[in-house]
């Protein structure tokens, strides 16, 4: 196996993960690591080892590609952006001699030769799900064990293979498709198993057949339960503590039945998740769980003084710390179980401050994480959140002075920009007899620090657009020397913008969002930009129901996302749905048409963690018209009368009138009547885009009643239409007179306005 030396991360994601091209052809089964992200010792950290199978040395390039990938996208999720300098990131670019995997997709498709043995249908077996990606765990490691000091205790794997196909799965060694327009959530929700002892909440185990009815004890998972929220209160069980609070992955924290594969007869937190639908993040419930988990795989106490023997009163003792990015961990004193007041959460005392009584006294540090992220008292008080060291203070033992040369020893990665909310840390050498004293400089310019001054939080700083240049200076107290480390910070946020197939409507109005109206599914486009390398994750919000992963469309990440009343089916899974029940759900899932008003918001994260300002563009779907059975383009003369079936007009010049008779049904699209239309009876009269030269009057209408985006020069009628739950639609138009009365519902005008050059009455004005 060829080993080559670390690369940093910076350049792995300025480059797309791209090293040094070896002289000649690697052999098949050979294998180059390259450390992604190193934040410290691997013994002192969990190392994310990702392996790759089915990729020739061809293949590479995308390889690299996917890591990428899968890693920005992972550090936008909660907890992994907080807690992203607990792990360690290594790539193993293992040579296989075919491109692909086995099975995929189907079970008579080829079984190919590759390194770790992959393969769908839980590695071809007939009996398994297609989604169930299988790997040769023995072969997985053996690669594993090629990054240094990592093992089967400090690790998690996660094998990616070369296909598009969706896939993956959970355990100690983790797996997703490297391609699929998902894949790089695949890799989240199944370190949420593997890590964070999750299950899924899916109410199916075969896609597209509704899962039974639960039929056991009250289920071991922390986030299922048979309890009601009542119950949960009155016992103080399972999520208690976070009913009725909006859930990070969109709804509120309740009780929501489905999960474990089956749907019905057990709840679980949220309506979606990470852990029920791709793309949401983790709800409260499953984060809290996923923070203690990781904490568990590293000590946050990760050093300081020796406790093996008495120490004495005259020195000072100190500890260090892990250190998260998005905040401090504390530190507390105790000197025979009275706290130390004053000690501002520093990582030393100087216990000869605390003049201690003759004789022997126990000194103790304890380390906490305060993260809001946690709020059980029992996690809270474990020891992966809260550790102890203890000391035996002697005031008999003198203690020798030492004189380490000043140095940093440790802090946050200089070599690529920290972001605008970080924490950024140094460590340094220390002596018996003084604390380096840290001071802190911003653009030249010193910045307070109160509390413990080896970190500082960047994000109350406000930091303005742009670039800044922070610099850390430890200065020893008693001789002046003093040494220096640099960090670029960048406080640009991402932008975002968005591309959406062509509306019916479009009406912008100064600082409001731009409105769009459809009659039928649309699509949306998100690319992010940003002044630095890295990838922009670009996320978007239906009606402020959770923040949902941008990927394009479910089965192609280059196409983009589709929205439509009901959602669209893949897979056996429904997507972009505006009706009830969500975004995505199970294809057998009841859900009503969403019709009507929407809201979305967007925003991108940027690589090194910023998140950008949101933006919002509304859009109105309204019922699509009905399906034509005539349809008429191009000129036509004379008068047109429609007696039966959907008479359709598209990009049609008409020059004469055109009237509908009972039980018929006309729909003009981007067309030109210069003559008036009269209906009666009909079932459905829509004017799309359009130009009238004459009086439009609509009586009776049994079905849609639809002007958008019309012009009419003349008299615009509607009288007695009796539509059923959905308004007559008058949008956007341009009409000499708007005359309404008698309309079941009353017309609306969906948020645009009409123009209307003469007068209006009954049921039409303000329209």
């Amino acid at each position: 196996m060829r080993i080559r030396a670390g690369l940093c991360v910076a350049a792995m994601l300025a480059a797309g993960l791209v090293g040094a091209a070896p002289a000649a052809a690697a052999d098949v089964g050979s294998a180059t690591v390259v450390p992604v992200q190193v934040t410290g010792d691997p013994a002192e950290r969990f190392n994310l080892v990702m392996l790759g199978d089915g990729y020739t040395e061809a293949d590479m390039p995308t390889f690299r590609a996917n890591v990428e990938k899968h890693l920005n996208t992972l550090w936008t999720i909660e907890p992994f952006k907080s807690y992203r300098s607990y792990f360690n990131v290594y790539a193993i670019e293992i040579i296989s001699a075919e491109s692909g995997v086995d099975c995929d997709p189907g079970l008579g498709d080829p079984q190919r030769d590759t390194v770790l043995g992959m393969g769908f249908w839980g590695g071809c077996n007939p009996n398994s799900v297609q989604r169930l990606l299988g790997v040769n765990g023995a072969a997985a490691n053996r690669y594993a064990d090629l990054a240094i000091g990592t093992n089967r205790g400090n690790r998690q794997l996660i094998a990616l293979a070369n296909s598009d196909t969706y896939g993956g799965a959970g355990g100690a060694n983790a797996t997703a498709s490297g391609g699929n327009a998902l894949s790089a959530l695949i890799g989240p929700h199944e370190i949420g198993h593997s890590l964070g002892g999750l299950q899924d909440e899916y109410d199916y185990y075969a896609r597209g057949v509704a899962g039974d009815t639960y039929e056991g004890p009250e289920p071991s998972s922390a986030h299922h339960t048979l309890l009601t929220e009542q119950q949960m209160r009155d016992t103080q069980a399972k999520w208690w503590r976070w009913l009725g609070e909006p859930s990070e992955s969109g709804g509120t924290i309740g009780r929501y039945e489905g999960g474990l594969y089956l749907q019905k007869g057990v709840w679980r937190p949220s309506q979606h998740s990470m852990m029920k639908s791709l793309g949401f993040y983790f709800d409260q419930v499953a984060r809290e769980q996923m923070t203690e988990r990781i904490a568990s795989r590293v000590d946050i106490l990760a050093g300081g003084t020796e406790t093996d023997q008495p120490i004495g009163a005259d020195r000072v003792v100190r500890v260090e710390t892990l250190h998260p990015v998005s905040h401090e961990l504390t530190v507390g004193w105790t000197v025979d179980g009275t706290a130390v007041p004053g000690t501002g959460n520093a990582r030393d005392l100087d216990l000869r401050t605390l003049r201690l009584t003759p004789g022997t006294h126990t000194v103790t540090a304890t380390v906490t994480d305060p993260t809001p992220f946690v709020r059980d008292p029992a996690l809270r008080d474990s020891p992966s959140l809260t550790q102890r060291r203890t000391w035996t203070v002697d005031t008999r033992v003198a203690t020798p002075t030492t004189n380490e040369p000043l140095a940093i020893t440790a802090s946050t990665a200089t070599d690529r920009p920290v972001g605008a909310q970080d924490v950024v840390y140094v460590e340094t050498t220390h002596t018996t007899d003084r604390i380096p004293v840290v001071s802190w400089t911003l653009d030249g310019r010193p910045v307070a620090n109160p509390g413990h001054d080896g970190d500082l939080e960047l994000a109350p700083l406000n930091l303005a657009r742009g670039a800044h240049q922070l610099t850390a200076t430890v200065t020893d107290p008693q001789t002046g020397e003093s040494v220096t480390r640099s960090w670029t910070v960048d406080a640009n946020r991402p932008d975002v913008d968005y591309d959406l197939s062509e509306p019916l409507l479009t009406t912008a109005k100064p600082g409001k969002p731009t409105e769009y109206v459809y009659n039928g599914p649309f699509t949306m486009g998100l690319a992010g930009t940003d002044d630095s390398p890295g990838q922009v994750t670009a996320e978007f919000r239906l009606d402020g129901d959770g923040w949902h992963n941008y990927y394009g469309s479910p089965s192609d990440a280059k196409a983009p996302f589709q929205f439509s009343a009901t959602g669209t089916v893949v897979d056996d899974l429904v997507y972009g749905n505006l009706g009830s029940g969500g975004l995505s759900m199970s294809s057998f899932a009841p859900r009503s048409p969403g019709y009507g008003r929407h809201t979305v918001e967007y925003r991108g994260i940027d690589a090194v963690g910023n998140i950008g300002s949101a933006g919002k563009f509304v859009a109105t779907l309204i019922p699509s018209p009905p399906t034509c059975t005539d349809v008429i383009s191009g000129p036509r003369t004379g008068a047109l009368v429609v007696t039966s079936g959907v008479t359709c007009l598209r990009a049609a010049t008409v020059t004469g009138s055109v009237t509908v008779r009972p039980g018929a049904a006309l729909v003009v699209e981007r067309s030109s009547i210069t003559g008036a239309v009269s209906a009666t009876g009909a079932t459905a009269v829509e004017l799309l885009n359009s130009s009238v030269r004459g009086a439009v009057a609509v009586t009776g209408t049994t079905g849609h009643v639809t002007a958008v985006g019309t012009r009419v020069e003349g008299a615009l009628l509607l009288t007695g239409n009796a539509t059923g739950t959905t308004a007559a639609i008058l949008a956007g138009n341009d009409v000499t007179s708007l005359h309404c009365s008698g309309n079941s519902p009353a017309p609306v005008d969906l948020g645009a306005p009409n123009t209307v050059r003469g007068g209006t009455s009954g049921q039409c004005p303000g329209l």
